[in-house]
């Protein structure tokens, strides 16, 4: 299942979350970027589609890939909530979200 970039950012906007960034860049010199990313709270989401379908994010180069990018992403403080596309635009993850700015603002 895919999503639709501009009603996920439109349902963060709607539940009152940070402002959030589609597709952001987070290490210079890299090309890796998270899929929404709060960057005022070193707060990403990535969405893991495919799980079940042989998708990228089951494949061997890819995970080792996504190995490094979640591995220098921590190096450099970032907190990553992992999501399916299903629920992307759910109270569970809206949830989780305020949490973690919760955490970063205490």
């Amino acid at each position: 299942m895919r999503y639709n970039t501009q009603v996920v950012l439109a349902y963060f906007k709607q539940e009152r979350l940070p402002y959030c960034v589609p597709e952001f860049t987070f290490c210079e010199g890299r090309k890796f970027r998270w899929d929404f990313a709060f960057p005022d709270f070193r707060l990403a989401i990535e969405v893991q589609g495919g799980l079940f379908s042989g998708g990228r994010h089951v494949r061997g180069a890819a995970l080792l890939q996504e190995q490094e990018k979640r591995n220098i992403g921590a190096e450099l403080g970032w907190r990553i909530l992992y999501v399916t596309p299903q629920e992307l635009c759910m109270m569970d993850t809206v949830n989780m979200v305020k949490k973690c700015v919760a955490f970063r603002l205490s």
